[in-house]
């Protein structure tokens, strides 16, 4: 008889393990919001057969789908707008002659006035860093025992020990410095061997990873940002995941992702997918294909994998309160998915702001991707902001050489890129730059040239956009991409506890540090306030002798912009300027203070960029 009870209550035992359910995403959602419908991944071992109650006011199961795989559930829920309040109710899945299964579910109450937050916009200069580089604010979540990838700051693949919370040590630091946005690469967990610093291999989309901190910390760190007057944007990536996402071991869906018989690459031919002449295999090479070994490629024709990264990215968006996303990779995600994502996000926070990563190769391929743009596609892919990556190729050579009027080199290649601004929707949602964490360090390109540098981002913080300055760049950083990513990727002086330089302060810096710093936090500090520059039209002159001259101007204010990019000091023809200066007669350098007589020629000195506001 007691080897009889044993046994039954061994059976129980074993059967209430199995019977569990694991894994509820999103973990929790909101009244209120404009799209009512709520879709629920319920994952648990043999859960497919269990029918699903729910008992709460204003809650509705619209309906209840088995995936491939027996260990989910997709439960797509009504939550009533006038009638479902915030609080908690039991999710129960019943299923004959085995014990319920039941999970706590929560509504949250939302912030007033979140559907009207703000987003980045061009009156924002945007400071991107890579968390794992930035600061090693807890030192005790360097290593995870969970996280095969481990701290070792001798290799610049592995991680670092940079995290969350030492960002959030230094936002005074940005602050000081004058940019007014944040925008980190990847953040959630990235549960791989090797190169996972990075985050762009995401293993778990609703789960800040462990190494950087904890989604409380996260939350933390935007809402202390905020209290700075600092706004946050979070990198996001929907084309792949990594090889070890949680769900890689049991794919709800065989099409979750797409797989192939072996592996296959993407052909990388963003053309492809505008190309009224492509084969069809090789737009699906493009879309389908894996970005690497490393990061399975998802399926956004997937309606179940498609709604739930829309939740996903309007989950973090209301419970971090983020300020802006920007979305990995854009053109190789599926076009029509994407307009969908971007759609309901920008129609549920209507001010809110979204940049894609468009690295194309002429300006007519970006300006393709930006919402509202004119094709004879009729697409339209209510992204609001696209990367400028051919003024980033501009940047990148303009300084450095000298040509003939009609060659397109040195000034010309600046002029000639915003010549081009005719195929952009809106030339205000165009995030410019010189340099980011996929490219060469700008320092290393101009080879050190602190009057380069000045040239350059009196351009970028002047001209039309939002502008983005890489970590480390503001205190002359150099690294070489040829060497390989890492050393584009240094870790900031001054983050880690022992560093010789601690770049964070005017004491710690050295003194070309500091002049590098000076320059960058004058500069940023007086762009804050100028409307001329954030919303100001623009006309520009064509370069003539490698001086390139433009002005920002609305009814109240006007800037003038010189840049001599000669090793001479150049004379300026100042009629020829007439139609912008009209009955201007003085102009005063925003940098320097000096004063400038108008009424007869200027000279400009070698390698000088000169920011006038008109009087």
């Amino acid at each position: 008889m007691l080897k009889v009870k044993l046994i039954l209550i061994i059976i129980f035992i074993s059967s209430c393990l199995v019977s569990q359910i694991e894994r509820v995403e999103p973990a929790f959602w909101w009244v209120g919001l404009k799209n009512t419908q709520l879709q629920l991944l319920i994952h648990g071992s043999e859960i497919c057969n269990r029918k699903v109650i729910i008992n709460y006011p204003g809650v509705k199961i619209v309906k209840s789908n088995r995936a491939c795989s027996p260990n989910y559930l997709f439960v797509t829920l009504e939550i009533e707008k006038k009638i479902a309040k915030a609080g908690t109710f039991q999710i129960v899945l019943k299923q004959a002659e085995k014990p319920d299964i039941s999970y706590l579910y929560e509504l949250k109450k939302r912030q007033p006035n979140s559907a009207n937050r703000q987003g980045f916009t061009s009156a924002d200069v945007v400071y991107l860093l890579m968390p794992d580089r930035f600061a090693n604010g807890n030192p005790q979540n360097d290593s995870i025992d969970t996280q095969p990838d481990k701290m070792n700051r001798s290799i610049n693949f592995a991680r670092h020990g940079g995290d969350i919370k030492g960002i959030q040590d230094h936002l005074d630091y940005i602050k000081e410095l004058g940019a007014t946005a944040i925008w980190c690469t990847p953040v959630q967990e990235n549960n791989y061997q090797k190169y996972s610093y990075h985050g762009y291999a995401i293993s778990d989309y609703y789960k800040i990873d462990p190494r950087f901190g904890s989604n409380e910390e996260y939350s933390d760190f935007v809402e202390a940002s905020h209290q700075k007057g600092l706004k946050v944007i979070m990198d996001m990536v929907s084309n792949h995941c990594g090889i070890w996402s949680w769900w890689m071991n049991d794919l709800p869906f065989e099409d979750w992702i797409h797989q192939y018989p072996t592996y296959t690459q993407t052909n990388h031919k963003a053309n492809t997918l505008k190309d009224i002449h492509a084969a069809n295999i090789d737009k699906k090479l493009f879309v389908e294909g894996w970005f690497d070994k490393t990061m399975p490629d998802m399926n956004q024709n997937n309606t179940y994998f498609w709604n739930y990264y829309i939740q996903n990215s309007i989950w973090w968006l209301e419970s971090a309160k983020l300020d802006g996303l920007r979305m990995d990779t854009y053109p190789y995600n599926d076009k029509d998915a994407m307009t969908k994502w971007a759609k309901t996000i920008m129609n549920e926070y209507p001010n809110f702001n979204i940049m894609g990563e468009t690295w194309l190769f002429n300006s007519q391929d970006i300006a393709f991707w930006q919402k509202d743009a004119v094709n004879s596609l009729k697409y339209n892919s209510q992204l609001p902001t696209v990367m400028d990556f051919m003024l980033q190729k501009a940047l990148s050579n303009c300084f450095n050489e000298h040509g003939k009027p009609w060659e397109d080199v040195g000034m010309n290649r600046l002029y000639n890129n915003i010549a081009n601004d005719y195929l952009y929707a809106n030339i205000n949602n165009l995030l410019i730059f010189s340099e980011n964490h996929d490219t060469q360090r700008y320092n290393n390109l101009l080879n050190g040239s602190f009057v380069k540098f000045k040239m350059a981002m009196s351009f970028l913080m002047t001209t039309r956009g939002i502008p983005q300055i890489y970590y480390g760049s503001e205190i002359g950083m150099k690294g070489d991409k040829n060497i390989g990513d890492g050393d584009v990727r240094r870790d900031f002086p001054g983050g880690w506890q022992g560093d010789s330089i601690n770049a964070f302060t005017a004491n710690g810096r050295t003194s070309t540090q500091n002049e590098y710093f000076n320059f960058m936090s004058k500069l940023l500090n007086w762009r804050k306030s100028k409307a001329v520059i954030h919303k100001g039209l623009l006309t520009h002159y064509t370069p003539e002798n490698d001086v390139y001259v433009y002005f920002r101007y609305i009814k109240t204010e006007k800037i003038m912009v010189i840049l001599n990019n000669n090793e001479t000091e150049q004379t300026l023809k100042i009629d020829r300027y007439a139609e912008n200066l009209e009955n201007i007669t003085k102009g005063i350098d925003a940098m320097t203070e000096k004063k400038y007589d108008l009424k007869s020629d200027l000279i400009i000195p070698k390698q000088t960029a000169l920011i006038l506001e008109l009087h």
